[in-house]
């Protein structure tokens, strides 16, 4: 057996209104409401960056796992916002967790799904046997340029998974990856905020993907959709896992937890880790969940887990997603929210 010992998230507090966005650019809200079905985004600090979110996410996860960071082995993370384009994330994450110095990490790149990229690689060592416990990483701080659409969505969060074959609170069943060269979403060297296709990210890019990756496990683990307590699938608005989950055959009671978690605040890049996580917080022992996940390039990572009664004696070792969420917001408007993202650009 080979899952996940401990998980942890991390949400900023600040949050800015669809409302507050769309007045600013003479939009109507209710529309932009109604299309993406999104209320709200995180906001990272002016402190904050996938560094300090991912060593909050990671914090959380060392809680429930109860075991001495110097065990851990490995170490990545996923982002497409790393603070630097030189120097890696993970050296100052292993050292403010005290993992340092005998461990490998590394830091991973791919769009929306660079978050599972780190958790498949880290199971992987460990089934391996090449180390003890490894731990993954999905956390962002992305942006959308103004007056962008992604301005709505591209929000800032984290989840962290130490995976391990001890004391085990959700095994991990099956994996299976789905990938092609669809270069839909896309940022340069340098520039500011990413470019992306439009209505071509949809159908040629996100269904595609999430569709065949998640047929593909189906496949291979035998079950039915009908077989799953829950089901996440990557959150890049409210319309999109659901609509891909009724295509495969979930329902939207089963995609409940983790796209609530997307409603109230979408943490974008980490969206499907998150909502995973968020879903971990309330499923029960014996439930099986399906994790797929996308990322812009393009490709899919799916998961089938198995809840263990292990889940019942970590959980509340950690505060939860949804707490998270509710645990006093600290609203900005636009031109706070300007400022905070470095939206206003200085030339001296």
């Amino acid at each position: 057996m080979v899952g996940i010992i401990g998980y942890g998230s991390y949400v900023p507090r600040y949050r800015i209104k669809a409302e507050e966005i769309a007045h600013q650019w003479g939009k109507n809200a209710e529309t932009i409401k109604r299309g993406l079905l999104l209320q709200q985004k995180t906001v990272p600090g002016l402190d904050e960056d996938t560094i300090t979110i991912s060593v909050a996410a990671a914090k959380n996860a060392l809680k429930r796992a109860g075991i001495n960071p110097k065990e851990i082995g490995a170490l990545y993370i996923g982002s497409e916002s790393h603070p630097y384009a030189v120097k890696p994330s993970g050296t100052v994450v292993g050292e403010a967790l005290g993992i340092v110095p005998d461990f490998h990490t590394s830091d991973f790149e791919f769009a929306c799904k660079a978050g599972t990229e780190a958790m498949f690689v880290s199971y992987s060592l460990v089934k391996a046997g090449v180390v003890k416990y490894a731990m993954g990483i999905g956390a962002d701080t992305s942006q959308g340029a103004p007056n962008d659409a992604l301005e709505f969505s591209a929000s800032a969060g984290g989840s962290a998974f130490i995976f391990g074959k001890e004391n085990i609170l959700a095994e991990l069943l099956f994996t299976h990856s789905f990938t092609t060269d669809t270069p839909d979403f896309w940022r340069r060297e340098g520039a500011f905020y990413p470019h992306h296709g439009g209505r071509f990210t949809g159908d040629p890019a996100y269904f595609k993907h999430v569709q065949s990756a998640a047929k593909a496990i189906l496949k291979k683990s035998g079950y039915l959709p009908s077989d799953f307590t829950y089901a996440v699938f990557h959150m890049p608005n409210g319309k999109f896992p659901l609509r891909v989950g009724k295509k495969l055959g979930f329902t939207n009671e089963q995609m409940k937890p983790g796209w609530v978690v997307n409603l109230m605040g979408n943490t974008y890049s980490g969206s499907s880790p998150t909502g995973f996580s968020a879903t971990l917080d309330i499923a029960k022992p014996g439930d099986l969940i399906l994790l797929v996940s996308f990322g812009s390039g393009a490709g899919s990572d799916a998961f089938v887990f198995k809840v263990t009664e292990k889940i019942n004696e970590v959980r509340d070792k950690a505060e939860k997603v949804r707490e998270m969420l509710a645990d006093n917001p600290i609203y900005l408007d636009y031109g706070q929210y300007a400022k905070f993202r470095e939206k206003i650009i200085m030339n001296e």
